[in-house]
C-alpha cells in the first residue's frame, strides 16, 4: 500500500473442496472472501503478494504464470461467476455472441447452428430469457447480467466452479433456481473416463442459499477462517461453535433477528489477539492472544456441543 504499508487481506486460509462437494464461504463484507477467490484465479492487483499453495489437480494455482492461467485455468479448470457481472461482460457484443464464442472456445462445438443451439441451452440453464440474448450488457438489469454471467461460467464444465455472490440481484424464486442449477452442475457425472467430477466454491451473504446447496461451510472474519463445519451440523444441531458463526445465524430474520454488535476491525489495523474479541460476549483475558485452532474452530472459548444442546 502507499508508504510501504502492508495489509494482510487473507491469512491462514486452510480448506479443501472435493469433487462432488459444495463449500459455502460466508462472512461480512470486507473480510477477504473475494480476495481469496481472485488469488485462485491470478486476478489480484499488481501490488498484491501471495504465499502458500493452492492445488487444483496437479497444478499449484499460486505458482502458475499468466500464460498458464489464461490458457489452461480460467474457464477450463475454473469457471467464474464474478461478483460484478456487468463489469465482466463485453459491452460492445450481445449476450448471444459472447455465449457462442465461449461455447466454441471451451467445448469445441463447431458450426453456426450448433453454436447457436448450445448457447441457447446454456442460457436456459441459468434461466436467462431467450428473448434477451440479442441484447447488449447495458440493456440488462442487474439480475439479468447475473444470469448471463452464470450461463457463461457453466459452459466449460470446469472441474471447479467459483461463484462469487451468484444470487445477488435475484428474487427468491430465481435464487432457488440458480443454486439448484449450480448443485446439479456439481452432481452431474462427467462423461470423461477417469474424471473425478466437479466442485463448487460459493462465496455468499445469503445463508438461506448456502443452507440449500452446501455440503460444508467455511466462515471468514477479518481475513481469517474462524470455522469450517459440515453444513448439516452448522445449520442444524449442534450448530456452529465459533461465537461469530453463531452470531451470523442469529441475525437471520427467521431465527433470532439479533444483529452482531459493533463493526469488524480494519484489515490494516488488526489486533494481536482475537479479531472478534471486541464484539464477543465470551471474551476473557485470553482473547488478547491469537486464538488456537481447536479442531476446525479458531477460538479460545468455542461453544461445546453439550453446552449447545443444554
Amino acid at each position: 500500500m502507499p508508504g510501504g504499508h502492508h495489509v494482510a487481506a487473507v491469512t491462514d486460509a486452510h480448506f479443501d473442496v472435493a469433487a462432488g462437494e459444495c463449500l459455502a464461504l460466508i462472512g461480512e463484507s470486507g473480510c477477504g472472501k473475494s480476495v481469496l477467490a481472485s488469488a485462485l484465479l491470478g486476478l489480484l492487483p499488481a501490488n498484491a503478494q501471495t504465499a502458500g499453495r493452492a492445488h487444483l489437480g496437479g497444478l499449484d494455482l499460486l505458482a502458475a504464470d499468466e500464460r498458464t492461467l489464461a490458457r489452461q485455468v480460467r474457464g477450463r479448470m475454473i469457471g467464474l461467476i464474478p461478483q460484478s457481472p456487468a463489469a465482466h461482460l463485453t459491452p460492445v457484443r450481445t449476450i448471444r455472441s459472447q455465449l457462442e464464442e465461449t461455447v466454441g472456445q471451451l467445448t469445441g462445438v463447431r458450426g453456426r447452428a450448433a453454436a447457436r443451439t448450445a448457447g441457447e441451452d446454456a442460457a436456459a440453464r441459468a434461466a436467462f430469457p431467450a428473448g434477451h440474448l440479442d441484447r447488449y450488457p447495458h440493456e440488462l438489469s442487474g439480475g439479468l447480467a447475473q444470469r448471463a454471467a452464470t450461463a457463461l461460467a457453466l459452459v466449460g464444465g470446469a472441474p471447479l466452479l467459483l461463484a462469487d455472490e451468484p444470487t445477488s440481484g435475484l428474487d427468491r424464486d430465481l435464487v432457488e433456481h440458480t443454486v439448484d442449477e449450480l448443485r446439479r452442475h456439481v452432481d452431474t457425472p462427467t462423461r470423461t473416463k477417469g474424471d473425478p467430477g466437479r466442485a463448487l466454491l460459493m462465496i455468499t451473504h445469503d445463508l438461506t442459499a448456502a443452507e440449500r446447496i452446501a455440503d460444508k461451510v467455511a466462515v471468514m472474519y477479518a481475513g481469517r477462517l474462524v470455522e469450517v463445519a459440515e453444513a448439516d451440523s452448522f445449520f442444524g444441531l449442534p450448530g456452529p461453535r465459533h461465537p461469530y458463526s453463531r452470531g451470523l445465524l442469529g441475525a437471520l430474520p427467521e431465527r433470532d433477528f439479533t444483529p452482531i454488535p459493533g463493526m469488524p476491525p480494519e484489515l490494516g489495523d488488526l489486533p494481536a489477539g482475537c479479531a472478534f474479541a471486541t464484539r464477543c460476549a465470551r471474551v476473557t483475558d485470553a482473547c488478547a492472544h491469537r486464538p488456537p485452532t481447536t479442531g476446525s474452530v479458531a477460538c479460545h472459548h468455542p461453544h461445546r456441543p453439550e453446552e449447545i444442546r443444554a
